[in-house]
């Protein structure tokens, strides 16, 4: 038994020992050492006027302005209406990327709408950052009875 339990620890020694690392998204954001600063086309972007029903694209552009590859380790829309899109995987220094939202009309009310993104990256100009779209609901108009 004593023979069996020291192969056991002296294998689980043998595997820890591995040398070959490769350092993770979550990892970069929280190494203070491999921060980045990204730069955004835009954090605001008004979708315009849309009828109810329909949805509206919002593409908000970056770039990785820093020297060390950036990771969006997360990209929250602030409502169910939302759904988001975004560049996955390490993005080199001057490389580009995009989040692209798809806002779901059904899921709010007509008139004028401002609704959020979070964004949270390895970033040293702010590990999270508020990507903002707006515009306008129409109601659509009652469809006369015969």
């Amino acid at each position: 038994m004593k023979k069996l339990a020291l192969g056991l620890l002296l294998m689980t020694g043998i595997l820890s020992c591995n040398n070959t690392t490769q350092e993770t998204p979550v990892q970069a954001a929280a190494d203070s050492a491999a921060l980045t600063t990204i730069s955004y086309t835009d954090t605001v972007v008004n979708f315009g006027t849309i009828n109810m029903g329909e949805q509206a694209q919002i593409r908000f552009d970056f770039t990785n302005t820093g020297n060390h590859p950036l990771y969006l380790t997360e990209v929250k829309p602030g409502c169910g209406c939302t759904v988001a899109e975004y560049t996955k995987g390490a993005i080199a220094p001057g490389g580009k990327g995009s989040i692209v939202a798809a806002f779901d009309s059904n899921k709010a009310h007509p008139g004028t709408v401002s609704k959020s993104i979070y964004v949270t990256s390895n970033t040293s100009n702010g590990a999270i950052h508020t990507l903002s779209f707006n515009g306008e609901i129409r109601e659509q108009p009652a469809v006369p009875a015969n």
